[in-house]
């Protein structure tokens, strides 16, 4: 049995999301999902849908076997108690596949990267897209 753990922050769920989702549950039998607490994310703003409710709407979606919120002080963590055989990161996400891949096995956690495609079949396929679209059609340009 193949376990995957896919990681993201889920803000605005949109198409990409449940793309990253699906490619991601593609790879193995199980997927379970890690979502960033809000006081972890630093590499964007902040996420405007709290973490609670990110993670609600992560575990309601069909690719999905389990969610589970990130830990605060410790990323592994998690990754360590699911025991995966791949860990997939989004098109976006600020990682290199190497250098996790070998913080991972220094960690005990020896699985496999991959880095999941963009998707882009629709033009609000990420978080931000959608608050600039948000911005110009209720606030006016910016």
């Amino acid at each position: 049995m193949t376990r995957v753990v896919a990681t993201g922050t889920f803000d605005l769920l949109h198409p990409g999301h449940l793309y990253y989702l699906e490619e991601s549950r593609r790879l193995g039998d199980e997927l379970h999902v890690i979502v960033a607490r809000d006081a972890n994310v630093r590499h964007k703003p902040r996420p405007i849908v709290p973490e609670e409710q990110r993670l609600a709407l992560v575990r309601a979606l069909k690719p999905v076997d389990s969610a589970r919120l990130g830990d605060t002080e410790d990323m592994f963590r998690p990754i360590e108690e699911l025991h995966p055989g791949i860990i997939t990161i989004g098109c976006n996400q600020h990682f290199d596949e190497r250098e996790l891949e070998a913080a991972l096995e220094a960690r005990g956690c020896g699985c496999r990267v991959v880095r999941i495609g963009g998707f882009s079949e629709t033009p609000l396929c990420s978080s931000r897209r959608i608050v600039d679209r948000v911005c110009v059609e209720r606030c006016g340009p910016h």
